[in-house]
């Protein structure tokens, strides 16, 4: 087990006050070296802000291309892997349009895009979202921008995950989010017991959440702690697939009937496991982070709806699901539009995270050269333009069940 990301969240403020992140650098380098120094290996070092719509004003917002240039060499400058400038806002009717043009101007910089507020759902936000996914795509030749945008549904702020990380406050704050994917697979490993693999899984998340809880509340109480992440992030190697522990689990290939309940019993032992929570904290699927995820995409036994149908028990949704280059923005948002229902009818939040492929069909071979990324095939989405009255730009309310 690793940890991803800690994730410092503050307010830099506009025009940019860069010793907040001269701050947040020290802060980070501190935190660092106390992770480490506990036996826990820390990947990357995060900074996240208030959305922002809110960051920069109306008066300011065209402005967000030249700000997240900036953004991104003051964070280089602060010893700062990655910065999130948070979601478009509902309420921002222009934010989600400048993304696709501060992606390009940027390097390093993620966004999200907020498709609910309360219990709406915004039609006009989930179709912006869309356009957004659409108009990254081209950026990079292999559609990788799109690694850096996120549509979000029902995520609160502090999630220590990238790009659903934004903050809410003036004060500054962090949260850990951890790769722990290896210990879903140790937990499950040789076992004929369900309950003795689930108790050692929660055995094991709780040792480790409760260790990096101490480390954070005493020494790095300077700023105020939310919590740990403890979805279960993999890496692209069978040792560290969530996919692998599905299938230690007793389902012959995930995607096939049975998955739903591995990835219900995996987001529960979080659930059950005793650390402070923050963020999503359940069954992570992102397809190429995970070698037996891309694998079983790639031989057709997952697909995008059983993506989409373990979202209803899992933590955050849809992530790296590299669809078709020619897959349109009247096909992508009734996809986002169900995510969204789900999201708002079980109270939880999910995201999409979705890269079409230029130039590449439903079947064909990924070429992603990133060494977070295992090479899968491009998925079929299986959508078509949502007509009215359901497709139209009227918000609605769904209560929770």
């Amino acid at each position: 087990m690793k940890i991803r990301s800690i994730t410092y969240f503050c307010n830099p403020k506009f025009p940019l006050e860069e010793k907040a992140l001269r701050d947040a650098g020290k802060f980070l380098s501190q935190a660092k070296s106390a992770c480490e120094a506990a036996g826990y290996e820390v990947q990357t070092a995060r900074l996240a802000t208030i959305p922002f719509p809110k960051l920069l004003g109306e008066e300011h917002i065209d402005e967000l291309p030249k700000y997240a240039a900036q953004f991104a060499n003051a964070i280089r400058s602060a010893g700062i892997a990655y910065a999130s400038l948070g979601p478009a806002l509902p309420d921002f009717p222009r934010s989600c349009d400048l993304i696709p043009d501060a992606i390009f101007a940027s390097e390093n910089i993620f966004f999200g895009g907020a498709m609910t507020a309360g219990r709406d759902i915004h039609m006009k936000a989930v179709k912006a979202c869309a356009e957004v996914i659409v108009k990254c795509a081209p950026i990079d030749p292999n559609g990788f921008a799109n690694l850096r945008f996120a549509a979000l549904a029902n995520v609160r702020a502090g999630a220590p995950f990238f790009p659903a990380a934004y903050h809410d406050s003036d004060e500054p704050a962090f949260a850990i989010a951890v790769e722990s994917a290896d210990v879903a697979v140790e937990a499950f490993e040789g076992q004929t017991s369900l309950s003795e693999g689930r108790g050692a899984l929660i055995a094991e998340i709780t040792k480790h959440g409760r260790a990096i809880a101490r480390i954070s509340k005493k020494e790095l109480s300077n700023v105020r702690f939310l919590g740990i992440d403890f979805s279960l992030a993999p890496f692209p190697d069978d040792a560290h697939s969530l996919g692998n522990a599905v299938e230690k689990m007793g389902v012959p290939r995930i995607g096939l009937h049975g998955s739903l309940a591995a990835a219900a019993i995996l987001t529960e032992a979080i659930e059950r496991a005793d650390f402070p929570h923050v963020g999503f904290n359940g069954f992570m699927q992102p397809i190429l982070e995970d070698s037996i995820l891309a694998k079983r995409a790639a031989d057709g036994t997952l697909t995008v709806k059983d993506a989409l149908l373990y979202s209803a028990v899992c933590g955050t949704g849809l992530d790296t699901v590299p669809l078709p280059g020619d897959t349109t923005a009247d096909e992508i948002t009734p996809l986002l539009l169900d995510l969204c229902a789900l999201s708002l009818r079980l109270d939880k939040p999910l995201t999409a995270r979705l890269m079409p492929v230029p130039g590449k069909r439903a079947g064909d071979s990924t070429e992603f050269d990133f060494a977070f990324f295992a090479n899968s095939r491009v998925m079929a989405l299986d959508a078509s333009p949502v007509g009215l009255p359901l497709g139209g730009d009227d918000s609605f309310s769904l209560n929770a069940k």
